[in-house]
């Protein structure tokens, strides 16, 4: 009696859109450059802001830096997935960067904050929602004064709006400890959870 042929090749067939979010401070950052280091199968998403540019970070790399008059002009040119003003300073996903990258078959990841993180589950429900964050709150709040990147309103804004933030965490998949010098540990359990997703016996689907 002949048995039908069952194929198995189904292993990373579809792509992921995966998004990596957090309190302020928590490292999202540091995360996605380490991930970025690692492997070269992933697309990771710039996002567009209108912050100025801190020390060391590069443009179209860690972000694109654009005058509030241009990402006026992106938005009336719905050309953003989703946008935010997040402390008086507008940051935002292009559509075309992360179609094209689906389109290639690659997993997407996007770092972007709570806020963005809940308008991506209501544009994709099947994203890969992943929330960092810190081991506990005295390491947290010594992280964010470090930076040393804004004043003293602005770091007791960010504070309050992080705390609410962390609120929100049953509203994601996973969550990651991003410890104080564990950075690798982060990264390898983001890396995990990425490998679990293309086990699904039904992967998830992306739509955008």
């Amino acid at each position: 009696m002949e048995t039908e042929s069952i194929s198995f090749d189904l292993i990373h067939s579809q792509p992921l859109l995966i998004v990596i979010s957090g309190p302020s401070g928590v490292g999202k950052d540091a995360v996605v450059r380490t991930l970025q280091r690692r492997t070269s199968s992933l697309h990771f998403v710039v996002t567009a802001t209108s912050r100025p540019k801190r020390e060391k970070e590069v443009d179209g790399v860690d972000y694109f830096f654009v005058s509030e008059e241009e990402f006026d002009q992106m938005i009336r040119n719905d050309e953003l997935l989703e946008y935010a003003l997040v402390y008086d300073q507008y940051k935002g996903i292009p559509k075309r960067q992360v179609r094209e990258a689906m389109q290639s078959g690659k997993d997407v990841i996007m770092r972007v904050d709570v806020q963005g993180a809940a308008t991506i589950r209501q544009l994709c429900p099947e994203a890969v929602l992943i929330f960092l964050v810190p081991a506990n709150q005295e390491e947290w709040i010594r992280r964010l004064k470090e930076r040393q990147s804004e004043s003293q309103v602005d770091l007791e804004l960010r504070i309050t709006t992080a705390r609410q933030e962390l609120t929100h965490l049953n509203e994601f998949d996973y969550v990651v400890v991003n410890a104080q010098d564990c950075l690798d540990e982060a990264v390898d359990a983001i890396e995990a959870i990425i490998d679990a997703e293309h086990h699904r016996v039904e992967p998830r689907k992306i739509c955008l």
